[in-house]
């Protein structure tokens, strides 16, 4: 069975280089500005500084990002988490090459799922 990783994906509204390079310094590890990532002992934080038709609300700013490899795996994924939630960005080919989709589940949890 393929292998996937579950990150924090949080939108920063502008912020992202300025937090991660704050949790840089709390956390240590290696950060990547210019990919807004940091990663520490094992665990991963994404930041963005957000998208226009999605403006960062305090406790909406957070999603749970998933990452793999194996398309079909995350596209069943993807299907599972959308059941009886709401797709806000379909499972499709980015302008950066990669697969990535928007959901909320039917609890109200924002995930990002993405095909690398």
């Amino acid at each position: 069975m393929s292998q996937y990783r579950i990150s924090p994906y949080i939108n920063f509204a502008g912020r992202a280089n300025e937090a991660l390079e704050f949790y840089h310094h709390v956390l240590g590890g290696k950060l990547n500005l210019e990919a807004k990532r940091l990663e520490s002992d094992g665990g991963v934080i994404i930041g963005v500084d957000g998208h226009p038709n999605y403006p960062a609300k305090v406790g909406e700013n957070v999603a749970v990002a998933i990452l793999g490899s194996d398309r079909e795996r995350m596209s069943k994924i993807f299907d599972g988490l959308a059941e009886g939630g709401k797709v806000k960005g379909k499972l499709e080919k980015r302008e950066w090459g990669g697969e990535t989709g928007y959901l909320e589940d039917k609890f109200g949890i924002n995930w990002i799922v993405s095909v690398e």
